[in-house]
């Protein structure tokens, strides 16, 4: 029983210690996870804090942004509204320089008016004190008559109207051709002052082109990577674009050669992307060139608008503005089209604002009237033909379409348009420096106008100057007089007229000169 009492008594020692120990670990563990408890929601708390704050900053970082993008965009729109009131400051001063210049036009058709008026005052002055001198002269001659011949009054009256009838007729046909030509030598003196004011009022800037374009290279090992291996790269190239590609030993340089100046400008643009890119391989190229193609045809369309922008026409057919964008990648004589198109235009509008027609309609015409040539490689027929015909397709005016066929006078002006258009047309294309020739032709004909000067006896020495536009020639003074070296000017002129082709006129000017020399010693 003793035994079993202290196992009792130890047993629930045991028990109690157990229960004391549960209780203590439990203790500690219940503070452990008060304190994890406690740092995690910590540090829960500081990354809300820090997503906070990066928020916070992403959104400072973003309304930055978006508020430079606004300052960005109304910086821009502000730029453009001051070119806007710029070119409208421009427009407006010019207008102004125009409206005082037709000021003073008309206060000169004022003074010339006035002028005649008084001229015509005096003109009927004198009708009427000849009518008075003619009707005393009847009287006197009726007395003669009644006293010396035996003729009755009416006979009298008869014969003297057959002769006053025939001296007015003298008298009036004198006075009308005096009148015809001070009418011709005004029209011309007019006509002179109008095409030398849209003249000076008209001036363009001409682009020579040829029939080849040339790449620049960074080096001359590409050429092989153009040519590709065995010629793959540049056969693609010329039957994706239509042009002959030249690779020759000039260093750094490609040539394209084409007739076709749309077809050259794509190839160039093609080969300088490739050689940038670096990539050159048969299916690149075709990739590019149609690329290429489209952003030539955007641009050809650009091209349009802006010739028909500057000219100041408006109404025209889609079609139509592509043509002329064609026009600019022809070339007539070694001319731009487009820029020659435009010429004549604002040539047109001007010679038309003189004359008081429609000045836009004449625009319109000299604009249009080289729009054949876009497309007359591709058509049968003269560009002129082709012209009328794409004018009536797009219901152009029936002024526009004669314009367009009368140019060239292949067809009979109808109205004044179409003879301005003609006057501008050829202003344009014979003015100096317009239409340039050939280095070997210009040498051959500066050396036969000076050729066709030394065949005359008497002539020392002959220059052409001016670009052959005048000659210059100097003549031996002690073999030649004052007199003969006028009748040798114009014997050089007729001989330029008959053995010589060429543009315009060329002024022949002879020099004779005696200097004498002498030293005082």
């Amino acid at each position: 029983m003793i035994i079993s009492v202290k196992a009792v008594i130890i047993l629930a020692a045991i028990f109690l210690i157990g229960i004391l120990l549960g209780y203590l670990i439990r203790k500690i563990f219940a503070e452990t996870k008060v304190k994890t408890a406690e740092s995690l929601a910590k540090r829960i708390v500081l990354e809300a804090e820090k997503e906070a704050e990066n928020k916070k900053k992403e959104a400072l970082l973003e309304s930055k942004e978006s508020l430079y993008k606004i300052k960005a965009e109304f910086e821009k729109e502000t730029h453009e509204k001051r070119n806007e009131v710029h070119l409208l400051e421009k427009r407006i001063l010019q207008r102004e320089e125009n409206l005082e210049k037709r000021i003073e036009l008309i206060d000169r058709k004022d003074k010339d008016i006035g002028r005649r008026e008084k001229d015509i005052a005096n003109s009927e002055a004198k009708i009427k004190g000849i009518e008075q001198k003619y009707n005393s002269l009847i009287e006197e001659e009726l007395k003669k008559l009644e006293r010396v011949s035996g003729m009755t009054a009416e006979q009298a009256k008869e014969e003297i109207k057959v002769k006053l009838l025939n001296d007015a007729r003298v008298e009036a046909a004198n006075l009308m051709k005096k009148i015809e030509d001070e009418a011709k030598a005004t029209a011309a003196d007019k006509s002179k002052m109008i095409i030398s004011l849209a003249i000076q009022r008209c001036a363009a800037d001409h682009v020579a082109e040829t029939t080849v374009s040339v790449v620049d290279l960074p080096d001359d090992d590409m050429k092989g990577r153009i040519i590709g291996r065995e010629g793959r790269n540049i056969r693609s190239l010329e039957i994706a674009t239509g042009v002959d590609l030249i690779v020759d030993d000039t260093p750094g340089a490609v040539t394209i050669s084409s007739y076709d100046p749309i077809k050259r400008e794509v190839a160039k643009i093609t080969l300088e992307r490739l050689i940038s890119d670096g990539r050159i391989h048969p299916g690149r190229i075709e990739d590019v060139v149609e690329k290429v193609k489209k952003e030539v045809a955007v641009s050809i369309k650009e091209e349009g608008e802006k010739a028909a922008f500057e000219v100041g026409i408006d109404g025209l057919h889609p079609e139509v503005i592509k043509l002329l964008g064609r026009l600019k990648y022809r070339t007539s004589y070694s001319q731009n089209v487009l820029q020659h198109s435009k010429e004549v235009a604002f040539l047109c509008g001007m010679m038309a604002a003189e004359l008081g027609t429609n000045v836009k309609m004449a625009k319109r015409a000299g604009l249009l009237h080289d729009i054949g040539k876009a497309v007359d490689h591709q058509t049968e027929g003269t560009h002129t033909q082709i012209g009328v015909d794409l004018a009536r397709r797009y219901n152009e005016s029936k002024i526009v379409i004669n314009a367009i066929a009368s140019h060239h006078e292949d067809v009979e002006a109808e109205s004044i348009i179409a003879v301005l258009v003609a006057a501008s047309d050829a202003l344009s294309a014979s003015r100096p420096g317009a239409r340039r020739e050939m280095l070997e032709s210009y040498v051959k004909r500066l050396e036969q106008l000076e050729k066709v000067c030394d065949s005359f006896k008497g002539v020392d020495k002959a220059y052409a100057i001016h670009a052959g536009r005048e000659i210059r020639v100097i003549v031996e003074p002690d073999k030649l007089n004052d007199s003969e070296v006028m009748f040798l000017a114009k014997d050089i002129a007729k001989k330029i007229e008959a053995d010589m082709a060429y543009p315009g006129e060329i002024k022949v000017t002879v020099l004779r000169e005696v200097r004498a020399i002498e030293y005082a010693r």
